[in-house]
């Protein structure tokens, strides 16, 4: 393969020039474009795969139409959260496709690069969500470690679009290919915003045990009264996705603390990409198709209220209120006016 080497020649006060050394050669592209990693005008640190591009790609837009489909079915409308993830990693993927018989057009890959890079958050706004809305929905308390299931929801969500947007910013440094400064200080940036995302993911893993532990004690006392065949395999299905993107965030951390250059291990191999981030994704939407929240989540009290003020209104009434009663055992027997129910508070 033919290359022009990239030299910068500097005057002197002196009668000598000084001639600095190549950092990188601009390589002749093949008939997809490629060139090797190292050249001056290289977009991949590996040679894309149109095929793998291509399959993963039809597998996100599968379950981009099945999640749109469900949303509609079960008439959940907070399931556009889902949707705009899977639908995010589908356009990536396509983008991805394009790419790998074009692999001199940058815009693919700073595009393809940012859905990559932000698509999961998506997902795990999502699971944020389900969880909260569990809570609502089964626990007579509507709590979780004295935090009220709306409030528990904006959190997390909150928490989550203050990540998407550190990793927003870092992801759009470092896909400038132009500027290796500003491409390393994306890097930097965009760990920052995943570590954030780590920090959460974790939090959110001690309220989800903290769940179990309460749908465990009621299911114990009185049993499960609300689609009770569904409500384990779903909470057991937002931990596997947890689970999921936890391995992708440290696949991630992983990746990048090694730089953005062509030396790094991680950046030399597509196949690092498909399987630590890409398929631990589709797994998770995969398996939020099988057991879809909107199969619990169904009848009175699935959703939250359309405003706070009611709740307000209530508790200035004073209808709000629950009555404890101290039973032998030492525990507190709430009845909460407002769901009719009874719980033993723990």
């Amino acid at each position: 393969m033919a290359t022009l080497e990239s030299t910068s020649t500097f005057a002197s006060p002196t009668t000598f020039t000084v001639r600095a050394e190549p950092t990188c050669t601009t390589a002749v592209p093949d008939h997809f474009g490629h060139v090797p990693p190292d050249a001056c005008n290289a977009n991949y640190g590996f040679y894309p795969s149109w095929e793998y591009n291509l399959t993963v790609a039809i597998g996100f837009a599968l379950t981009s139409a099945a999640h749109l489909i469900e949303a509609v079915i079960f008439k959940k409308s907070f399931c556009w959260v889902i949707i705009m993830g899977s639908l995010w990693e589908c356009i990536c993927f396509v983008l991805r496709t394009l790419g790998a018989h074009d692999q001199q057009n940058s815009e693919y890959v700073t595009f393809s690069t940012l859905l990559f890079l932000l698509a999961p958050l998506w997902i795990n706004a999502f699971a944020y969500m389900v969880l909260a809305r569990l809570t609502y929905y089964i626990l007579p308390e509507r709590r979780l470690l004295r935090i009220r299931a709306e409030y528990l929801s904006k959190i997390f969500v909150i928490a989550d679009v203050l990540s998407f947007l550190i990793q927003a910013a870092g992801g759009a440094m470092l896909a400038n290919q132009d500027d290796p400064a500003a491409a390393l200080n994306g890097t930097h940036i965009y760990m920052v915003g995943i570590g954030v995302q780590l920090f959460f993911v974790l939090i959110f893993t001690f309220f989800a045990v903290s769940f179990v532990r309460r749908l465990s004690f009621l299911e114990r006392i009185r049993g499960l009264q609300r689609n009770a065949k569904w409500v384990w395999p779903l909470v057991w299905t937002l931990l596997a996705v947890m689970v999921l993107i936890v391995i992708r965030i440290v696949f991630r951390l992983i990746e990048f603390s090694q730089g953005a250059s062509s030396s790094n291990p991680f950046l030399q191999h597509e196949a690092f990409q498909f399987c630590l981030d890409a398929f631990p994704m589709l797994v998770a939407l995969g398996l939020l198709n099988i057991v879809h929240p909107g199969i619990v989540l169904r009848g009175p009290d699935s959703s939250f209220p359309r405003g706070s003020w009611k709740w307000w209104k209530n508790r200035k009434d004073g209808k709000s209120r629950s009555l404890f009663i101290p039973l032998d055992s030492g525990s507190l027997l709430e009845v909460s006016p407002h769901r009719g129910g009874v719980d033993v508070g723990l």
